[in-house]
C-alpha cells in the first residue's frame, strides 16, 4: 500500500509539473500572421519600437517562468516525505542580503531596461507632437469618441475646422501612406481608448480634454480601429476601419467626402458641430 501511495503521489506531482510547463506553449500553438508573440502585423514607421519592447518583456517573463517552474519541480520531487528535514541555523542576515541583491538585479535588468527604452521612444518619437504638427505634410484629424462609435473630422478646402466643407465620417478613417497623421482626440461621454493595433498606438479619449496621438503608415490596406477601454454595455460595437491609401486615392476620397458633407450640412444641427479649433497647445 505504501508503494501504491507513493506512485500515486509521483504521478500527481508529475501531472502538475507537466501542466505548468505546458501553459506557456499554448500561446505559440497557432501564431497569427504578424511578428513576435502573436501580435498583429506592424505596418507603421515606428511600431517596431513597441514590438521590441513587447518581445523583450515577454522573453524576460518566459525566462523567469521557466526558472520558477524548474525550481518548483525540484522542490516537489526532491523534498518529499522521504527527504529528511534539514535545519539551518546559519546567518539569516546573509540570506536577506542575498535575496534583496538578487531581486535588485532582476528589477534593474527587466524594469530598468523597459523604463529607459520606453522613455527614449516617447521623447524621440511618440511624444514628438510639435515637429509632427509643424510638418506641412502632416494629415490632421479630429476624433470624437462616443457610445458607441468614432466620429472623425478633416478640415475642408477652406482649411478651417467645424465649417461646412469639413469631411466628416463615422467609424471610417482614411489616411495617405508614408505621411504622418496627427489625431486630436476627445470623448463626449465616458472614457474610451483609441487603439490602432497595426500601428502599435493607443490613447485614451477623455471627456473634457483633447489628447494627441500620431503615426505613419508604411503600407496600404484596411486595418481595425478598436476601443481598448471598457466603455459600457455595447463596448463591442466600438469598431471602426482605418484605410491607408496612396496619396492620389486619398486626395480623391477626401474631396468626395468633403463635397458630400457640405451637401448634408445643417447649421441648426448642434450635435453635428462637435469639432473644435485646431490648437498646437495640447
Amino acid at each position: 500500500m505504501d508503494l501504491l501511495k507513493r506512485l500515486q503521489q509521483c504521478w500527481t506531482r508529475l501531472g502538475v509539473a507537466l501542466f505548468l510547463l505546458c501553459i506557456p506553449l499554448e500561446g505559440f500553438a497557432e501564431v497569427a500572421k504578424g511578428s513576435g508573440f502573436d501580435m498583429p502585423r506592424d505596418v507603421s514607421l515606428d511600431g517596431h519600437r513597441i514590438t521590441w519592447l513587447i518581445n523583450i518583456t515577454m522573453s524576460f517573463l518566459v525566462i523567469l517562468f521557466v526558472i520558477m517552474v524548474i525550481w518548483m519541480a525540484v522542490a516537489v520531487f526532491k523534498h518529499d516525505e522521504s527527504h529528511p528535514a534539514e535545519y539551518d541555523h546559519g546567518d539569516a542576515g546573509k540570506q536577506v542580503v542575498f535575496a534583496l541583491s538578487l531581486s535588485a538585479v532582476i528589477f534593474l535588468i527587466v524594469d530598468g531596461n523597459l523604463y529607459v527604452n520606453a522613455m527614449i521612444d516617447l521623447d524621440e518619437v511618440f511624444w514628438n507632437f510639435e515637429d509632427v504638427d509643424n510638418n506641412p505634410e502632416t494629415v490632421k484629424i479630429e476624433v470624437n469618441a462616443h457610445q458607441w462609435a468614432w466620429d472623425a473630422r478633416y478640415a475642408g478646402p477652406d482649411g478651417e475646422w467645424n465649417t461646412q466643407d469639413d469631411a466628416v465620417t463615422l467609424n471610417d478613417i482614411h489616411v495617405p501612406v508614408d505621411k504622418p497623421v496627427l489625431i486630436q482626440l476627445t470623448s463626449s461621454d465616458v472614457i474610451h481608448a483609441f487603439n490602432l493595433p497595426n500601428m502599435r498606438i493607443k490613447a485614451d479619449a477623455i471627456p473634457g480634454t483633447v489628447g494627441q496621438i500620431w503615426f505613419q503608415a508604411v503600407e496600404t490596406g484596411e486595418f481595425d480601429i478598436a476601443c481598448a477601454e471598457h466603455c459600457g454595455a455595447f463596448h463591442y460595437k466600438m469598431k471602426g476601419k482605418l484605410t491607408v491609401l496612396s496619396q492620389e486615392a486619398y486626395d480623391a476620397w477626401l474631396g468626395e467626402v468633403s463635397h458630400q458633407s457640405a451637401l448634408a450640412y445643417n447649421p441648426d444641427d448642434a450635435d453635428a458641430h462637435w469639432g473644435w479649433p485646431w490648437s498646437k497647445e495640447k
